[in-house]
């Protein structure tokens, strides 16, 4: 994943995804915007459920050349052909999933609010690390991830950030000067047209 100038867009899939309907939305969201990444952060534990919407949104990616992380699953993500996985303990399992799914696949880390797990789970090897939520959401414990986390991020360490979580268009636009990627899920998904949504908050990312 790299980090331009601009903030890129990652991409997370609804916790719960209607196979017959979400790849084609996703296609369209794909096709509409340049997207960095995917994250399929699919609810519950049932393998067989997560590994089918797994291969659907992966042909979708891969035929996009769009590379696509699971939450957590570490040997799902790994037997699915996945680039890697997003991992929601902070630093606590990094070591792990590295040494499993080895340098190349993409191994990422949401630390919440916390510069200091941010911190650890970069010195672990993450390839980035999210922090959110940024606006009001369920994410973590509702601790807000404010903008001076980032801003102090972006100017003292090298590790690509993720702004995720309740992302509105003002936030959008006072955190693009210091955040790599923002974490789009949610914001689109529960709109009537996502692509338009998407559109909608990237008019107002700041150059």
């Amino acid at each position: 994943m790299d980090t331009p100038e601009q903030p890129q867009i990652y991409l997370i899939t609804p916790p719960t995804i209607t196979l017959s309907a979400f790849p084609d939305q996703l296609a369209r969201v794909l096709d509409g915007s340049e997207i960095a990444c995917i994250r399929l952060a699919l609810a519950g534990s049932d393998e067989d459920t997560i590994a089918r919407a797994a291969d659907a949104c992966r042909e979708v990616a891969h035929a996009r050349d769009v590379a696509i992380v699971m939450s957590n699953h570490v040997l799902l993500a790994q037997r699915l052909g996945l680039d890697g996985v997003h991992l929601d303990d902070g630093a606590r399992s990094v070591r792990a999933a590295r040494k499993e799914l080895g340098v190349d696949a993409i191994v990422g880390s949401f630390c919440g609010a916390s510069s200091h797990d941010g911190m650890t789970a970069g010195e672990a090897g993450v390839d980035y690390v999210a922090f959110g939520p940024v606006g009001t959401s369920s994410l973590g414990d509702g601790t807000l991830a404010e903008n001076d986390l980032f801003q102090w991020w972006s100017e003292m360490i090298e590790v690509p950030v993720v702004a995720e979580g309740g992302l509105t268009p003002d936030l959008i636009r006072s955190l693009s000067p210091c955040t790599d990627f923002f974490g789009i899920g949610n914001e689109i998904w529960s709109a009537e047209d996502p692509v338009a949504a998407l559109n909608a908050l990237l008019e107002s990312m700041v150059s």
